[in-house]
C-alpha cells in the first residue's frame, strides 16, 4: 500500500496522486509503515540503502525465522502432549475396567468371559 499512486501523463512523465490519510490511527500507521517499506525497497534496489536500514531488515528476517522455528517447536511439543494425553486416557480406561472386574470378583459376582478376556489384553 503506497501513499501515492502514479498516473502516466504525456509519455514518460508521471505525476503522483496522493491518497488520503487513514481514518484511524491503526490505518494511518499501516500506511506510514507501507511507505517506509517502499522507500527502503527503492533504496535497496538502487544500492543507496544505508547500513542501518539494511541491518534493520536483516535482523527482522532473522527474528522472523527464529520466531517461526520457535512456533514449530511449540506446536511439536503440543502435539506430543496431546498424544500422551490420549495414551493416558486409554491406560485409564483399561485400569477402570480392571478395577470394576476386580470389585465384581471380590463382591462375589460372576465375571463374564468377555470381561475376563478384555482385561487379559
Amino acid at each position: 500500500m503506497s501513499d501515492t499512486q502514479e498516473e502516466p501523463i504525456q509519455g514518460k512523465r508521471k505525476v503522483k496522486k496522493k491518497t488520503p490519510p487513514g481514518k484511524t490511527v491503526e490505518a494511518r500507521e499501516r500506511q506510514l509503515i507501507s511507505l517506509a517499506y517502499d522507500v527502503a525497497e527503492k533504496q535497496l534496489r538502487s544500492g543507496d540503502i544505508t547500513s542501518q536500514t539494511l541491518t534493520h531488515f536483516l535482523k527482522m528476517g532473522a527474528s522472523t525465522a527464529s520466531l517461526e522455528r520457535e512456533k514449530l517447536e511449540h506446536e511439536t511439543a503440543l502435539l506430543k502432549a496431546k498424544t500422551e494425553v490420549l495414551k493416558s486416557e486409554k491406560n485409564k480406561e483399561a485400569l477402570f475396567k480392571e478395577a470394576i472386574r476386580a470389585f465384581k470378583v471380590y463382591s462375589g459376582q460372576e465375571v463374564s468371559s468377555e470381561e475376563s478376556a478384555e482385561t487379559d489384553d
